[in-house]
């Protein structure tokens, strides 16, 4: 795959509470979200890599719309995103990630599930490397992918991030009273149960 070059990529520190990812964009969209605390080197790393020959460059006021719709999702009040996304891959990494993105929010599907949805059943291993090259986690949400037998498996941000990003959708969920039942994530695997509500 040859490599993408755009002159601009603009980024900047999201921080919201226990929360710091670095988001960047090109003039076409939302192009990646880092990991929790990762360094800026990360960042800076993927644009030489992505972008060559292009000017990485702090805009908090460019990012504020991307920044504004993350800071929502974390207060569990988004549930879908509707900032524009610049993806770049092979068009099978790009069906992945499309498919990722039509996972329901508080849902989860296998490896299996996605090879299936994109029609291409025998790809389960393809298929999980086009998820773990997804440059643009949350908004394309790859955390919603588990092994078959439940287990939390390899993710970018690390699997302690990928239990909390679960963990805050289904708690999201719980709140207004639309958790699934028995089968929901957390309240069946996860260590830390969802808090009971309280009679009001």
């Amino acid at each position: 795959m040859q490599p993408i070059h755009h002159p601009m990529v603009y980024w900047t520190l999201f921080v919201n509470g226990q929360w710091k990812i670095y988001l960047a964009a090109t003039s076409n969209g939302l192009c990646y979200v880092g990991s929790q605390n990762q360094p800026f080197e990360a960042l800076s790393t993927w644009v030489k890599n992505r972008f060559p020959n292009s000017q990485l460059v702090r805009n908090d006021e460019r990012l504020q719309p991307y920044a504004a719709e993350f800071a929502a999702y974390f207060r569990g009040q988004r549930k879908t995103f509707t900032i524009p996304v610049d993806l770049h891959g092979t068009p099978f990494q790009i069906s992945v990630w499309n498919a990722l993105r039509e996972i329901p929010y508080g849902q989860t599907q296998t490896y299996s599930d996605i090879a299936d949805l994109i029609q291409k059943p025998g790809s389960v291993r393809a298929v999980g490397a086009a998820i773990g090259a997804n440059p643009v986690l949350i908004a394309v949400p790859c955390h919603r992918v588990i092994g078959k037998n439940g287990t939390l498996t390899g993710y970018r941000g690390g699997l302690e991030m990928k239990k909390q990003l679960l963990e805050l959708e289904q708690e999201s969920l719980f709140m207004e009273g639309r958790a699934p039942h028995a089968e929901s994530y957390c309240e069946a695997r996860c260590e830390r149960r969802i808090p009971q509500v309280g009679n009001f």
